[in-house]
């Protein structure tokens, strides 16, 4: 287990699909579900992190009848919460278990986004090991 956790993020993170905040929230919800994503990062022209648009982020654009051609900047969550690709694996369960989150974008010394983990990435390493035992 303790392998596993001193595992580096960047050992495990997957490449993060992004867009920029003019565009609508129809086209984000279509291209979070061609690509079968449950988030899509948010960044600004020098590809810092600047939202987060996530499946819980859809359900409540559709509740509160919110029209799909706002732009995605005007309901995304915005400041998210992330992670540098040189941290543990272990810091980034506690941040996800932490702040109840279950996607996570991951950035370089600058901030530029270079990845994305997910919880679901997490349980699949819990997985691998359990397996192994």
């Amino acid at each position: 287990m303790s392998v596993v956790l001193n595992l580096k993020v960047s050992d495990v993170m997957k490449e993060a699909v992004f867009t920029s905040p003019n565009v609508n929230i129809l086209s984000v919800a279509k291209l979070m579900y061609s690509k079968k994503i449950g988030s899509i990062a948010i960044v600004s022209p020098d590809d810092k992190v600047i939202g987060i648009f996530t499946e819980r982020d859809l359900t409540k654009v559709v509740a509160e009848n919110t029209p799909l051609t706002k732009s995605i900047g005007e309901v995304m969550s915005k400041n998210p919460w992330v992670i540098k690709e040189s941290d543990s694996i272990s810091k980034a369960v506690s941040l996800m278990y932490e702040k109840e989150i279950r996607h996570l974008p991951v950035v370089d010394s600058e901030g530029k986004l270079k990845g994305i983990i997910t919880s679901r990435d997490l349980a699949g390493i819990l997985s691998k090991l359990t397996s192994l035992e």
